[in-house]
């Protein structure tokens, strides 16, 4: 959601009485479990969805049950510094609710060094997966894409993994096998969400992403000002994205050095997207101009994104196999 002061603003105003004293407590974990910002000392803001204005009116009936008063209306900001200050405050109270995820799920990963039980095992799944599900309803509740998502998922899959590896005895190369193996089936399932008007790396990350990572991945295509991540999504090659560009590195690139994508034929590929999408003539392969010509046709082509992966996924699909059959 952007800053734009033209945007729509849900605005909780309430007063809650002295008695009982429960209440106070209670609408405010009720305010903060629907990720609201106080504007000021009873006024508490959301950005206007449906959910959003559901959630209001829920809390307001309980105020009001409560022998208090609510009223929730829609505003807007006149100035666009008002709406970058309320959207600061959003994006702090996320970038807080990632830190203690990652901070406590760093604490669970210290405790779980040296020789340990199958009990203390059993309760360090039940800490990862309670995690987990919160780190979930963080990202639900970020409606700015604060900081801090991308080490606070970084984090819970090493404690992940490391808790996988610690199930049972197994030999160096079946402890290999199952770590490579969790690494990838955390991201499956998942939607992954990028930039609109997909062109070169965000088209080559999806068919990476449906051929060695998820065959089902969904993908969803969002203007980068205006939008809000949900559950179970991962952003890739936009700002602040879980895999994006890194250093001289290309989003395809980093896609495969942190997800472990080794096969035969993929680095002749990932050269190819590389200079395609950097223009810095790294690798400067025979391939490249062709390469790109072909993509810019499917762009020229095709409007809708998902056409365009679908004719790229088929087109890369083809060339990976020249190149892995070269590798052989």
């Amino acid at each position: 959601m952007s800053e734009d002061p033209k945007a729509s603003w849900l605005l909780l105003i309430h007063q809650i009485p002295p008695d009982p004293a429960y209440l106070r407590v209670k609408i405010g974990r009720r305010l903060q479990r629907v990720g609201a910002v106080a504007l000021k000392n009873s006024v508490y803001v959301l950005p206007a969805t449906a959910a959003t204005r559901e959630d209001f009116h829920w809390i307001a009936k309980e105020v009001e049950d409560g022998g208090g008063e609510a009223t929730v209306c829609e505003a807007r900001f006149v100035s666009e510094q008002d709406a970058r200050q309320i959207t600061a405050r959003f994006r702090e109270a996320r970038t807080a609710d990632y830190a203690a995820v990652a901070e406590e799920a760093r604490g669970l990963a210290a405790e779980l060094t040296g020789a340990i039980g199958e009990a203390q095992r059993a309760q360090g799944r039940k800490d990862s997966q309670r995690l987990r599900r919160r780190l979930a309803e963080v990202t639900a509740l970020d409606f700015h894409g604060a900081p801090g998502r991308p080490e606070a998922e970084a984090v819970l899959l090493g404690l992940e993994g490391h808790l996988r590896l610690r199930e049972g005895a197994m030999s160096a190369t079946q402890t290999a096998g199952e770590t490579a193996e969790s690494r990838l089936a955390a991201y499956q399932g998942r939607t992954w969400v990028t930039r609109a008007d997909v062109h070169v790396d965000r088209m080559a990350s999806a068919w990476l992403i449906r051929r060695f990572v998820d065959p089902e991945a969904k993908f969803r295509f969002v203007a980068p000002e205006h939008h809000a991540l949900a559950a179970g999504e991962i952003r890739f090659d936009m700002f602040e994205a879980e895999f994006t560009h890194e250093g001289d590195a290309c989003s395809f690139e980093v896609l495969m050095r942190r997800l472990g994508l080794g096969a035969p034929g993929l680095a002749p590929l990932a050269e190819l997207i590389h200079d395609l999408d950097l223009k810095d003539g790294k690798y400067d392969r025979p391939e490249t101009e062709g390469l790109g010509l072909m993509l810019k046709g499917i762009v020229t082509a095709h409007a809708r994104d998902e056409e365009r992966l679908a004719r790229s996924g088929a087109l890369l699909d083809d060339l990976y196999e020249a190149f892995r059959s070269d590798a052989r």
